[in-house]
């Protein structure tokens, strides 16, 4: 599956919608950050949950190097939120990590996303610091030992 598939474009959409009400960006600026292509084996890939075929959660992942992964992109639809649906889709992608041979994973996520901060923590994630580039938005990074 590729960021070009009908079925990831609820996905795209209810980022883009949910980085426009919380940061008063869109989602051109945020998704242009990583290329689709990212998002590809064998290095990277999505994963979707679908509920009689509509997409309700998902996420993708990138590893450039095969012993660390970034998770990138995870969603819920707000219809389908507090069901786990986020949790099984961070765990299906550390599967697929540990299966690339991965060792660790880390992602960024906002400050004004305080339920992305409790799943990753009840997840066992650590927050690290992060310094980022002068005119960045600011993050939260966490880490995990796969």
């Amino acid at each position: 599956m590729t960021t070009d598939d009908l079925r990831y474009a609820p996905v795209r959409a209810g980022l883009a919608r949910e980085y426009r009400d919380r940061y008063g960006v869109g989602v051109e600026e945020e998704m242009s950050r990583w290329p689709d292509d990212d998002f590809t084996p064998p290095r990277g890939g999505l994963v979707l949950l679908l509920l009689h075929g509509e997409t309700v959660a998902g996420g993708g992942f990138h590893s450039p190097d095969g012993r660390q992964v970034e998770l990138r992109r995870i969603w819920t639809d707000p219809r389908y939120r507090r069901r786990g649906l986020a949790r099984r889709v961070v765990t299906e992608i550390e599967a697929r990590a540990v299966r690339l041979g991965c060792r660790r994973a880390h992602l960024l996520t906002g400050p004004r996303q305080p339920e992305a901060d409790a799943l990753y923590r009840t997840m066992g994630y650590r927050p690290v610091p992060v310094t980022l580039p002068a005119g960045e938005p600011p993050a939260l990074r966490y880490e995990k030992d796969l």
